[in-house]
């Protein structure tokens, strides 16, 4: 009987299987802009700048009152390599593709999985929305409070995961055993200890890559000097640091519904673009502070010497899980060029994900030296349609 010998594209096509399997972040958000980097010829550069939709005022009465349309943009780069690099010897090559995938691949590929994803999470830092406290278990009720952070930024109600760190998971099964579900849903969260579909969450996942967050020291800040706006904040009075990710409020300034722009009554949060170091300074923030115009984020400007509270306390440390509409958050994938002479080289799109293998032949050794390569890039385009929740 004849051996059959493992084949770049067969080990291209297998590796790509697994790790889409073990990265349900990624496959979660918008993944449209793969068309732009992912085929075979694209010469688009490593970036794409991403149109978001456009806001107008609507007007009241019979004049006529033309306003400019004011496009806004964000760009994805896609710049970021990495890979997994192994050495076949050539009698693994005969090795059947079961047995191949579940000694070699597998294990390599759940490695750049976890890689990949774990850098993807990062955007959660991008996030300005939060519910939750630290030290706090999640509940059932911290999950329609993030969902109703979505919805009040009129995220689409399809779409929308959840993804929930291994001990969220735990205290929201827990917290929903005595609820009414349906017998299906019922099934699945007492076999297998997973939140079935809730809360209007298509998608309910676990994850055990969702990084922690630490609170910096920041507290005490004020608003230095009236009328700011932009998407910097200039402060005094206040100590400590106030790292990327960190949430605050202003106060007396309220969020606005983004099409009547009628204030919520709710403070808005902002979220630090960029780690600042403490005392008196700029700090950066999203979403900008926008009082009026087809733009508008809030009710008024802050007043001089308002009051910033930062959520959660100073220098907590704060588990997360993250709800989400897909279009939060876009992912990319684009083709590597194939090297000429070479043993072998292949490369495979599946999902949006393009991944490239390419094999050398050692003739010392007897063995082929051999990477596989994935170039990809990442975007929290619209970060307003999501939510963290912070627990424990």
């Amino acid at each position: 009987m004849s051996n059959t010998i493992l084949t770049p594209d067969m080990i291209t096509k297998e590796a790509l299987r697994i790790l889409h399997q073990k990265a349900n972040f990624i496959g979660s958000m918008n993944r449209a802009y793969d068309d732009s980097f992912a085929q075979s010829g694209a010469k688009i550069g490593d970036s794409l700048r991403i149109r978001l939709p456009n806001r107008y005022v609507v007007r009241t009465g019979a004049t006529l009152s033309a306003q400019d349309t004011t496009e806004q943009q964000t760009t994805l780069q896609v710049s970021t390599q990495k890979g997994v690099d192994l050495n076949f010897t050539s009698n693994e090559l005969t090795l059947s593709l079961d047995d191949f995938s579940k000694r070699i691949l597998e294990p390599a590929m759940a490695q750049l999985a976890a890689s990949v994803e774990s850098d993807a999470f990062s955007m959660a830092l991008d996030v300005p929305n939060a519910v939750g406290a630290a030290g706090s278990a999640t509940t059932f009720k911290n999950v329609l409070e993030a969902r109703k952070k979505l919805s009040d930024n009129l995220a689409p109600t399809g779409e929308r995961n959840l993804i929930l760190n291994t001990q969220d998971n735990v205290d929201l099964v827990d917290s929903l055993k005595g609820l009414f579900q349906d017998s299906t849903e019922i099934s699945k969260q007492y076999r297998e200890g997973m939140v079935g579909r809730t809360a209007g969450f298509a998608g309910i996942y676990e994850n055990t890559l969702i990084p922690n967050f630490t609170n910096g020291a920041g507290a005490g800040y004020l608003v230095n000097g009236a009328a700011q706006s932009g998407s910097s904040l200039i402060v005094d009075t206040g100590t400590g640091a106030l790292p990327k990710g960190a949430i605050f409020t202003i106060a007396n300034v309220f969020a606005v519904h983004p099409e009547s722009r009628l204030s919520t009554g709710v403070l808005q949060q902002f979220v630090v673009t960029s780690a600042y170091t403490g005392g008196a300074g700029t700090v950066s923030i999203y979403p900008a502070i926008v009082a009026s115009g087809a733009l508008q984020t809030v009710n008024a400007v802050p007043a001089d010497n308002a009051a910033i509270t930062v959520y959660n306390t100073a220098s907590d440390v704060t588990t997360t899980s993250l709800a989400f509409h897909k279009d939060a958050f876009t992912f990319a994938t684009a083709d590597l060029v194939m090297p000429k002479g070479v043993d072998f080289a292949a490369r495979e799109v599946y999902d949006g994900i393009s991944i490239r293998v390419v094999r050398q032949y050692d003739v010392n050794s007897d063995s082929f030296p051999c990477r596989l390569d994935i170039l990809y890039g990442y975007k929290a385009i619209r970060p307003q349609l999501a939510c963290r929740i912070q627990s424990n």
